[in-house]
């Protein structure tokens, strides 16, 4: 009997069995009665589908999800995102200011001994710009602040008049600074000479006058009286005020250094 033969007469001996156990087999026996058939005929039988890949234990995540949760990876050095901001440059550089520097300013107020006084203010603008080292420090036109600090009217018979003056603030732009110049004084001219040409005249107009009405004692009395009234001229008058009006050219000089900003190159 050939090996096919064989197989044939076990098949039908199983299926018999199987009838006389009591009807057809369990599911749970199809698959080993249809292996056996399939071997016993030849056929290979076909190979399982390949399943999803199994879930994985409760708590554990997938690969998906720990990419997710990765973190970003940091910037390369090729990324500008990752860069920091690169530094600002100052806008201004800081220049000092000597002290004895010359200021050469031109009033904006006007000034006088006989109206002006104490701590009223004054105000000028620089006619040259301040260069320190080539650079220029202070440009012509800044506006510098002062207040008068002793004035004096003249006097009817003695004292001449006085102004005085300086500044402490520099403006320049939006920028303002402190700052410390040198008195600005000035004081009137004397009147000796034009006070004793006045006597003079009053005098030698008296004798005229004496001579003319009582000869040479008349000409004594007449000068004596008119040099009292030229004297009298001289005690009602004032002597020179000093005035300061807009538009006067001055100079002064700082007596500490001076700090200013200006803008970098």
């Amino acid at each position: 009997m050939t090996s096919s033969a064989i197989r044939l007469a076990s098949v039908a001996f199983l299926g018999a069995a199987l009838v006389a156990c009591g009807g057809r087999p369990s599911s749970n026996d199809q698959p080993g009665a249809q292996a056996l058939a399939d071997h016993s005929s030849g056929v290979a039988s076909p190979a399982p589908a390949a399943d999803a890949a199994p879930a994985p234990a409760s708590g554990r995540p997938t690969a998906s999800a720990s990419a997710d949760r990765s973190p970003s990876p940091a910037a390369g050095p090729g990324d500008a995102s990752g860069l920091a901001a690169a530094p600002v440059a100052p806008a201004f550089r800081e220049i000092v200011v000597p002290a004895g520097t010359v200021l050469r300013i031109r009033l904006t107020s006007d000034l006088a001994s006989d109206s002006s006084a104490v701590e009223d203010a004054v105000r000028a603008t620089l006619d040259a710009p301040v260069v320190v080292d080539g650079d220029r420090a202070i440009p012509a036109g800044a506006t510098v602040r002062g207040s008068v600090r002793s004035v004096q009217r003249s006097g009817k018979v003695k004292g001449r008049a006085s102004l005085a003056f300086r500044f402490e603030r520099l403006s320049v732009g939006d920028e303002d600074y402190d700052l410390r110049t040198e008195r600005i004084s000035r004081l009137a001219p004397a009147t000796k000479r034009s006070d004793a040409t006045k006597i003079g005249i009053g005098a030698g107009a008296g004798a005229l006058i004496g001579a003319v009405a009582g000869g040479g004692k008349g000409a004594a009395i007449g000068s004596a009286v008119g040099a009292g009234a030229g004297g009298g001229v001289v005690v009602a008058t004032r002597g020179a005020e000093v005035r300061l009006p807009s538009g006067t050219a001055l100079t002064t000089k700082l007596t500490e250094p001076l700090t200013v900003r200006v803008a970098a190159q």
